[in-house]
């Protein structure tokens, strides 16, 4: 026997009503926030203008930052062709222009429909300090120019500045740290403080300045050394010092301008060049480093013929004549030039410079520091002939390696006050957590408060019960609906 037309329908509105509830129930079974909040990516982009080149960087993170500690990853990683920007002293727009061929490829990564909200930023370092220093108007003229060019391309630019050496150190610092998931980890569904955790010192060596930053075991007396900041909900106290003539590539031009001021010829024999090395240099260049200071004596306008002899005692001898040890004579907070810096305690991580030069030397497996000191002079040993076959292709910075790798030693251990028992507490690194290390993402992290803050928890939580009270609430009145209008139905069909 068939069903009548009011049974029919009242069995039509049961089964949407039916329907509804487990609408409701697959929802409630669903991840809220993979229904409030889609899992797309977010970008941002660095620019790393150094004394002797700029790189780009892009970082990506998922926007609702729910990854535990890798909430940002490195994406992608150019190397702008040419020199630094402070180079282009004559010809201002083509710093800009420099950019665009990076620039161009990290827009071609990121989608088209995201460019307009992507955080970018240009952030110069040593270089332009110096330049800043030595002339201030064509360092305004540089950064105008690569304003100019980010500023007409179709991302959310948030402008170029010079950064503090100290601001240097301190996002590097702030970098390592973030990366070694020393700052914060995801847990039981909220950002929390590693309760095991042991914050690492950062060891910059740039081609202009050299950081170095760290936590220090007792209290900082020099307040000009100290940085503090709040992450995560908690307070940090940091020493941190840059020290500008002294990074890698100026440091070398200081030590050729003293060794030609010695020379009473315009022959140099260069202690830290491999014997058998000759090369014609101009001096020209040395008049244009506000870190060299020339006397009469030293006649810029010639040529200097340098000949490498290749003796590491003679090369650290002049090495150490940059520095002015004599300053901080029996004082143990007191790193050189008369700069106070209380004693290195923790683990220190050494990149940039640091890591490149030992990397070459084959030396960043925490080799104990009579392997490193013997690997080093019995370098500096070779003859040219033997270093040049040995090493094809790498002509550019082959016969500085030597002095480099003596350089880092001086600074390291008689400079920054290593020694033997705190050497092993040095490691050499380019990259940690997969991303390189360095000031970029501490300082794109500090400009666009993308750290990940306790309230975006519970601002999580709080959509999840508003989006779920609201889907109750919905079908439940509905539910209510349609069995009131069965009831109605069933009471007026005949």
């Amino acid at each position: 026997m068939g069903c009548s037309r009011k049974e029919r329908v009242f069995m039509a509105l049961l089964g949407i009503a039916a329907a509804s509830g487990l609408t409701m129930l697959i929802l409630i079974l669903v991840k809220a926030t993979d229904v409030f909040l889609p899992a797309d990516t977010k970008f941002g982009i660095v620019f790393d203008a150094g004394s002797s080149h700029t790189s780009l960087f892009v970082y990506q993170w998922p926007a609702n930052k729910e990854k535990d500690t890798g909430v940002v990853s490195q994406a992608l990683t150019c190397q702008i062709e040419g020199p630094g920007i402070a180079s282009y002293t004559s010809d201002p727009t083509q710093a800009g222009e420099s950019l665009k061929g990076c620039l161009e490829e990290a827009l071609a990564l990121i989608p088209q429909t995201q460019h307009q909200e992507t955080p970018t930023f240009l952030g110069a370092t040593a270089g332009m300090r110096l330049l800043s220093q030595k002339n201030s108007s064509q360092a305004r003229d540089i950064l105008t120019a690569v304003s100019q060019t980010l500023s007409n391309s179709p991302v959310d630019f948030w402008g170029a500045k010079v950064l503090t050496g100290q601001d240097e150190g301190a996002f590097g610092w702030i970098t390592i740290n973030y990366v070694l998931g020393m700052l914060l980890k995801y847990s039981s569904g909220q950002w929390i403080l590693p309760e095991e955790r042991t914050l690492v010192g950062a060891l910059d060596l740039g081609g202009a300045s050299t950081q170095i930053s760290f936590v220090p075991q007792g209290p900082i007396l020099d307040q000009s050394t100290q940085a503090t900041f709040r992450l995560y909900g908690a307070n940090y106290s940091i020493y941190t010092h840059s020290y500008l003539c002294f990074g890698r590539d100026q440091a070398l031009t200081r030590l050729l301008a003293e060794l030609a001021q010695n020379s009473s010829a315009a022959l140099v024999r260069h202690p830290c060049y491999h014997s058998g090395y000759q090369a014609t240099l101009p001096l020209a260049p040395l008049r244009e480093s506000p870190c060299v200071h020339t006397t009469d004596s030293l006649n810029l306008t010639q040529n200097l013929t340098v000949e490498g002899i290749g003796n590491p005692g003679e090369c650290v001898a002049a090495l150490r004549r940059l520095f002015n040890f004599s300053s901080c004579k029996d004082q143990e907070d007191c790193a050189f030039n008369g700069v106070y810096q209380p004693p290195v305690h923790g683990q220190f991580y050494a990149f940039s410079n640091f890591y490149y030069t030992f990397n070459f030397l084959n030396l960043t497996s925490r080799q104990p520091l009579h392997i490193v000191n013997d690997t080093i002079w019995k370098f500096c040993q070779k003859p040219w002939k033997l270093v040049e076959a040995s090493y094809p292709g790498q002509e550019r910075w082959l016969r500085d390696y030597c002095a480099s790798g003596m350089y880092i030693l001086v600074l390291l251990l008689e400079g920054y006050k290593f020694s033997e028992e705190t050497w092993p507490s040095i490691q050499f690194q380019k990259q940690a957590g997969g991303m390189d290390i360095g000031w970029t993402l501490g300082y794109m992290l500090n400009l666009t408060g993308m750290i990940p803050a306790e309230a975006l928890t519970q601002w999580r939580a709080q959509s999840y019960s508003i989006w779920m009270a609201g889907v109750v609430s919905a079908v439940l009145t509905l539910v209510a609906i349609l069995g009131a209008a069965a009831v109605q139905l069933f009471w007026t069909q005949d």
